[in-house]
């Protein structure tokens, strides 16, 4: 058996001479992607089976496979037992193996290049490798001594190898198909948008971002991308609550159905030619390019409750769109980050922001936030805050009665409702030389009681949830506006 050769350090083994990298062993490959790290891998491969009992190795498989998702189909076969052999040749693992075992030492003079060889056993490697040398105990030092052993130990494997014991009937060569599901694949949308704001008009292209961190290439592999997150019951529940990032006015859902091959619930996304996903890498192609849609840019700002600032806050800078099938960019878009940029006095592309979208059905609207205005603020105050008595009494609790021989009767506490009126004025100014509006949202106004009232706004809100209402606030060219607005609230 040809010897194999690496050089020893104090931290370990570093391979100076191995056996050429042989050419993979995986078929036909198949690869369908997943959004949440999971891929399923189908690989199909010619080979000859013998009659009866016998086990067959399926080197370079996925090193990040799930092993009891195998499943394996020949004709005239079937699966008695299978093995995941995950114990990777490395240098280090190799000297672990190695440990009792008679190695030779290969050293050189600096001098001469003379090469000096003797036996030694490796008895530990533990932060460093300690060899018998004759009746002497040495520390290898990869600077002067190189290590050769006879013959790689057993159960270290060059690639992830799956093992499998097949019973045939019928004897002879036919295609094995092998599909499993991996670990350490994803996918991701990444779009680029051009907005031309005087025409109103948008661009964009769209990308898959693919990443491969399985451990294994696939080449000349057919590639499938799935939009969404199947279920995975190794991801468990999340019992944990997050509250999510309010949404802007102006998003809403889609009801079209996108022209794109489904699966399930899922849209699917095919690559249009073989492609080869190495380890270790991101791939991009492009799925979408867009050009001329509508869009518009817009500015909104957001108050909790009782906000009340010293200063002026900048305003969101929002830009508007649809995923119509009229006027907008006509798909169904991938979760992913959108990034925009404008063209300046020179007519070079800059960039001007960037967010992210969720799965998003064709025919919906988005509003992206795509960073702060310069020359837009508001300013929140909390101008006055009074209690009011309302007048009204709601019950609060029912209690059962029971006195000594006269029959029991039901008794209700009631109690007058408070409410508190508080006087908000926000204050927007806007330095460009162009009028401006700008949706004013002040939040926090529900707090479970469902009964908050708005007696008086000097511009016409909408309410969006019980717990926001939006004002469209109209400001004039390097002019201000104010919005003045009364709530009745039980806090």
């Amino acid at each position: 058996m040809r010897k194999i050769l690496v050089m020893a350090t104090a931290q370990g083994v570093l391979a100076t001479a191995v056996p050429a990298a042989a050419q993979s062993a995986q078929g036909d490959i198949s690869l369908t992607i997943y959004n949440n790290d999971l891929a399923l891998v189908q690989d199909v491969r010619q080979m000859t089976l013998p009659v009866g009992r016998a086990r067959h190795e399926f080197p370079d498989v996925s090193a990040a496979i799930r092993p009891e998702t195998v499943t394996l189909n020949a004709a005239g076969t079937g699966i008695v037992e299978q093995n995941f052999d995950y114990d990777l040749l490395t240098p280090a693992k190799l000297m672990d193996k190695a440990v009792g075992q008679t190695v030779t030492l290969v050293t050189t003079n600096p001098a001469t290049g003379a090469e000096t060889r003797e036996s030694a056993t490796i008895l530990a490697n533990n932060g460093g490798t300690i060899v018998r040398v004759g009746d002497r105990i040495e520390v290898l030092d990869g600077r002067s001594a190189r290590v050769v052993f006879p013959s790689l130990p057993a159960g270290l494997r060059a690639s992830p190898t799956l093992s499998v014991t097949l019973d045939t009937t019928t004897p002879g060569a036919r295609p094995v198909s092998l599909s499993y599901l991996s670990r350490g694949f994803g996918w991701k949308a990444d779009y680029v948008a051009l907005f031309d704001e005087t025409a109103g008009k948008i661009d964009v292209q769209g990308w898959v971002t693919l990443t491969n961190n399985s451990g294994t290439t696939f080449d000349r592999a057919k590639v499938l991308l799935v939009a969404g997150a199947v279920g995975n019951a190794r991801q468990g529940y999340d019992l944990g609550y997050r509250r999510p990032a309010p949404p802007l006015p102006g998003n809403r859902p889609g009801t079209q159905s996108a022209g794109r091959e489904s699966l399930g619930d899922f849209y699917v996304y095919p690559i249009a030619t073989r492609t080869t996903v190495a380890n270790a890498q991101q791939k991009q192609v492009s799925f979408l390019d867009v050009g001329g849609a509508a869009a518009t840019r817009g500015y909104h700002f957001r108050n909790d409750w009782l906000g009340n600032q010293t200063e002026p806050q900048s305003v969101d800078s929002v830009l508007r769109f649809s995923t119509a099938r009229e006027a907008g960019l006509g798909d169904a878009l991938p979760a992913g980050t959108v990034r925009v940029y404008m063209r300046d006095a020179r007519e070079q592309p800059q960039f001007i922001g960037e967010n992210a979208i969720d799965h998003t059905p064709m025919g919906s609207a988005l509003a992206l936030k795509t960073g702060e205005a310069f020359d837009v603020k508001v300013l929140a105050s909390v101008e006055k805050r009074e209690r009011i008595a309302s007048g009204e009494w709601e019950r609060t609790a029912r209690y059962r009665v029971t006195t000594d021989g006269k029959t029991p009767v039901e008794a209700t506490v009631e109690r007058e409702v408070t409410f508190w009126r508080t006087t908000m004025t926000y204050r927007v100014t806007n330095a460009k030389a162009s009028p401006i509006t700008v949706d004013v949202v002040q939040a926090g106004l529900d707090n479970w009681w469902h009964d908050t009232r708005v007696p008086s706004e000097t511009i016409k809100g909408e309410q969006r949830s019980q717990d926001e209402r939006v004002w469209q606030v109209p400001v004039p060219a390097n002019g201000e506006a104010v919005l003045t607005v009364q709530f009745d609230t039980r806090y």
